[in-house]
C-alpha cells in the first residue's frame, strides 16, 4: 500500500488502485492505471515499434518515438503530435523536454499552494518527480498522493523557473493519462441553468472531444469531471476511471483518440483566458487533480468517489455530521418581508420539527429587488425591525438554528461601494459595463477588494449567532480587463480563483462552527473546489421534483449525498408550473438534505401534517440518506418514466421510487435491492413485512402504485 519503488518502476498504490510508471532513460512513461497490480513484468513492448512518421529523438532508434509511448504529462514539439499538457513560452519558441532528475517520497499529503487540496492523513503517502529541462532552464515537479482507504490518487504539478528571465505559460494541465486502445465510453455530466448534471455517455472515436467553461466559474453547462469507461460497462460491472479537478474557475477536459486508437485524458485550467508569466525564480501551481478507479462497474466508481470526498475533501468537522432540515424563505416572501413574517414563519417551521431557519436575500442595505445594494454588507434594521441579532436570539428561542444568505462576490451599480469603488469591478476601461441580473461581479484578483470582502462578512458573523451561511454567485464573469497588460489580464482569472480561495478559506477557518453551502444561480459552481470548503451545494434553482430526479441522478454520479440540499417548493411549482403531490415532493426532497422553500403560514393544515410526517420520518433515515451507500436502481435518463434509488446503512435501507406519468395495461415495476446481506431478515417499517435479503435482492420488491402522474413510494427496511 502507498508508494512503492522496484528499479526503475514506481508503483502508485491505492486501496484497489494502481498506477505503474517507468523511467526509461529520464522519460516518465505510464506502464498501467487500473486494478491493483504487485508485480509488472513490462507488457507494454508492443509499443517498440518503427510506427510511420513517427518522431524519434535519438537517430539510432526508430522504434521509440513520444508520439506512441503512454506518458503522465505530454509536451509540445519533440514528436508527440497529441494534446500536450504543458506549452511554457521561453526565448523564441515553447520547446521543452523534462528529464527526470530526481524522486521521493514523503508521508501524508503536500498541497498545492493556495489551491484546494485534500486533508492530510496518516494512511498517504505522496511520491515526488523532480525533472528538468536543462535548455530552457526549467523545473516540473509532479505530485502522486495514495490513499489507504480510498480507491483514488490525487496529483497536481509545480513549475519552476530556473532561469535569469521571465517565461510564459501558455498551458498547464493538472494531469494527463494515455490508456490503451479500446473500445471506450465517455461520460460527462453537462447541462444549464434548471437542469444541471445531465448525464452523457458517448463513444470515444478517433479525434477529439472536450468539455470546458470560460464563464470564470466551473458553470451549469458543464462540471470539471471526465470518466472513461468500458463501452460495455454498467451500473454493476465494467471498469471506469474518473478524473476530477478541485478548481472552481475556467477549466478543459479531453479525450482523444489518435491514429493509432490509443486514448488520452487531460484535465486542468482552461487555456481561453489564460496565461501566466512566470518570474526568475518562480513558481506555478497547478490545481489538484483527482483520479478513481472501479473495476465493478459505474455504481462501484461513484462510491469510491463520494468516499473520497468525504473522507479527504469537506471540511472534516462536517463530513460525518448529519444535516439540519431547514426551511428557506426565498420562495415564501422573495424580497418582500417584514420581522413579523419572518417569525411567523420560523413559528410553523417550529411547530412542524424543522430545525433550521433561513433568511435569504433581502436583509442588507438598500436591498428591495435584485437591482441594488449588492456589496453593502449593512444590516438593514428598518426591514428587520431592529438589529439582525434580535431576529437570530428570536428565532434561537423557537428552538430553531439560525441562517443567513450573502453574495459577497457581487456588486451593484446602484450601491454605496460602487459609488466608492467604481475600479473594484471586473471591467475593460472605456468599455461599458456587460450586466446579468443586473450586477457586476468584484475583482478578486485585486488584493484590497479581497480584504474588504474578508472585513465586511467577518463583521457580521462575529457579532451575530449564525449557524448556517448561503453564499451565492449569480452570474458569470465578462469584460476581463482589469490588469495593466494584455498578459496580465490573461492572468486575471486564475488569481481571481487564488483570491476567492484565500477568502473562503480564511471565513471558514475563522467560523468553522458555521455550516457553509455553495450556491450559484443553483449548481452553477458544483465542484470539488468550492466542496472543499462548503461542505453542502444548492444542487440547483429547480425545485420541481420531477425535475430534480435527473438533477439528483447526475450529482451522485461523483459527489456525496451529504453534500446535496434538496427542497420541498410550493405546488404549482414556481420555475416548472408543475403540480405534484406533496407526497413526491417530499420523498424526492428526502433523496438529499432535506429543507423546505414555501410559505407554510399559508399552507392547508393537511399539508402541514404531511410535512410534519415527512420531517419526524427524515430524522428517522437521515443517517442512512446522509451516510449510507447509494444505488441508482433505477435512472431517470431522457425519456425515462420512472426512477429509483436505494440507501444501505448499518443493517437499514431505503428505497424510494417515483413515477412520472401513468401507464396502462404493463406490469408494475420489481425493484431488485442492492447491497443486502443474504441470510438476513428485514422488516418494512410501514407494513411489518418481513422479507430475507436474498428475496429483496434476487426476487426483488414490486411496487403498486394507482393511477394518477407524479407518483412515488418510500420504502424503509431495518434488519432483525
Amino acid at each position: 500500500m502507498g508508494i512503492i519503488i522496484k528499479g526503475n518502476l514506481f508503483y502508485i498504490q491505492s486501496k484497489e488502485m494502481s498506477m505503474i510508471i517507468e523511467n526509461r532513460e529520464g522519460d516518465l512513461l505510464l506502464r498501467h492505471i487500473g486494478g491493483k497490480i504487485a508485480n509488472y513484468h513490462g507488457s507494454n513492448a508492443i509499443l517498440e515499434k518503427d510506427h510511420a512518421f513517427s518522431g524519434n529523438p535519438t537517430p539510432d532508434n526508430r522504434t521509440f518515438s513520444y508520439d506512441t509511448q503512454r506518458q503522465i504529462f505530454g509536451v509540445h514539439g519533440f514528436g508527440d503530435f497529441r494534446c500536450p499538457s504543458l506549452k511554457i513560452q521561453h526565448d523564441n519558441n515553447e520547446l521543452t523536454q523534462f528529464k527526470l532528475k530526481d524522486s521521493h517520497i514523503l508521508h501524508g499529503v503536500v498541497e498545492a499552494t493556495g489551491l484546494p487540496s485534500p486533508h492530510s492523513t496518516e494512511s498517504a503517502e505522496t511520491l515526488v518527480f523532480v525533472l528538468e529541462d536543462e535548455f530552457a532552464k526549467l523545473r516540473l515537479t509532479l505530485y502522486y498522493t495514495a490513499y489507504a482507504d480510498c480507491t483514488s490518487i490525487s496529483t497536481f504539478a509545480k513549475i519552476s523557473n530556473l532561469s535569469d528571465k521571465a517565461v510564459v505559460i501558455n498551458r498547464a494541465l493538472s494531469t494527463m493519462l494515455d490508456v490503451p486502445a479500446s473500445n471506450y465510453d465517455v461520460i460527462t455530466l453537462q447541462g444549464a441553468y434548471a437542469r444541471e448534471k445531465t448525464v452523457r455517455r458517448q463513444k470515444v472515436e478517433q479525434g477529439i472531444f472536450s468539455i470546458a467553461s470560460n464563464r470564470g466559474a466551473s458553470g451549469h453547462a458543464q462540471t470539471p469531471a471526465m470518466i472513461l469507461c468500458d463501452g460495455t460497462a454498467t451500473e454493476e460491472a465494467g471498469q471506469a476511471l474518473a478524473l476530477q479537478l478541485l478548481y472552481s474557475g475556467n477549466f478543459q477536459a479531453f479525450v482523444q483518440k489518435n491514429q493509432l486508437n490509443e486514448v488520452r485524458l487531460g484535465i486542468g485550467i482552461n487555456d481561453d483566458n489564460f496565461a501566466w508569466q512566470l518570474a526568475a525564480g518562480d513558481n506555478f501551481e497547478t490545481p489538484v487533480a483527482l483520479m478513481t478507479y472501479s473495476a465493478k462497474g459505474l455504481t462501484h466508481l461513484s462510491q469510491e468517489s463520494q468516499l473520497f470526498v468525504q473522507n479527504h475533501i469537506m471540511p472534516k468537522q462536517f463530513a460525518h455530521v448529519e444535516r439540519p432540515i431547514l426551511i428557506n424563505n426565498w420562495e415564501a416572501t422573495y424580497f418582500d418581508f417584514k420581522k413579523e413574517k419572518l417569525l411567523d414563519l420560523a413559528d410553523e417551521a417550529s411547530k412542524l420539527g424543522i430545525e433550521l431557519f433561513v433568511l435569504d436575500d433581502g436583509w442588507f442595505g438598500n436591498r428591495f429587488d435584485d437591482n441594488r445594494a449588492l456589496g453593502d454588507w449593512v444590516v438593514n434594521e428598518e426591514k428587520l425591525g431592529g438589529p439582525l441579532s434580535d431576529l437570530i436570539d428570536k428565532v434561537h428561542a423557537k428552538g430553531l438554528k439560525f441562517g443567513l444568505w450573502f453574495e459577497p462576490e457581487m456588486i451593484s451599480v446602484d450601491s454605496d461601494l460602487y459609488r466608492a469603488h467604481p475600479d473594484w469591478a471586473i471591467q475593460a476601461e472605456g468599455r461599458a459595463h456587460t450586466y446579468s441580473r443586473n450586477q457586476l461581479v468584484l475583482n478578486l484578483a485585486n488584493p484590497d477588494v479581497v480584504a474588504y470582502i474578508k472585513s465586511a462578512i467577518d463583521k457580521i458573523l462575529t457579532e451575530n449567532a449564525i449557524d448556517y451561511v448561503k453564499w451565492d454567485y449569480n452570474r458569470n464573469i465578462t469584460n476581463i480587463g482589469n490588469g495593466d497588460s494584455a498578459l496580465a489580464t490573461k492572468m486575471q482569472s486564475h488569481v481571481y480563483m487564488l483570491g476567492l480561495y484565500d477568502l473562503v478559506s480564511y471565513l471558514t477557518e475563522k467560523h468553522s462552527n458555521i455550516l457553509f453551502e455553495s450556491c450559484s444561480g443553483g449548481g452553477g459552481r458544483n465542484d470539488l473546489g468550492m466542496m472543499r470548503y462548503f461542505p453542502q451545494v444548492w444542487a440547483s434553482d429547480n425545485t420541481d421534483a420531477i425535475s430534480r430526479l435527473p438533477i439528483q441522478y447526475g450529482s451522485s454520479y461523483l459527489y456525496p449525498i451529504i453534500s446535496m440540499g434538496s427542497h420541498v417548493s410550493a405546488s404549482p411549482n414556481h420555475q416548472m408550473g408543475r403540480t405534484t403531490p406533496i407526497e413526491t415532493r417530499g420523498n424526492v426532497a428526502m433523496m438529499g438534505n432535506l429543507g423546505y422553500e414555501l410559505d407554510l403560514t399559508s399552507l392547508p393544515e393537511s399539508d402541514k401534517e404531511v410535512i410534519a410526517a415527512q420531517v419526524a420520518h427524515y430524522k428517522d433515515i437521515r443517517q442512512v440518506v446522509q451516510f449510507g451507500k447509494h444505488y441508482r436502481l433505477i435512472n431517470p435518463e431522457q425519456g425515462a418514466n420512472e426512477a429509483a434509488v436505494q440507501f444501505v446503512y448499518e443493517g437499514k435501507t431505503v428505497v424510494t421510487y417515483v413515477r412520472t406519468l401513468s401507464t396502462i395495461e404493463t406490469i408494475e415495476t420489481t425493484l431488485k435491492l442492492k447491497g443486502l446481506e443474504e441470510v438476513a431478515t428485514y422488516r418494512l417499517q410501514e407494513t411489518g413485512q418481513v422479507f430475507s435479503g436474498a428475496e429483496l435482492m434476487y426476487a426483488g420488491l414490486t411496487v403498486t402504485l394507482p393511477q394518477g402522474d407524479y407518483l412515488s413510494q418510500q420504502y424503509y427496511f431495518v434488519k432483525q
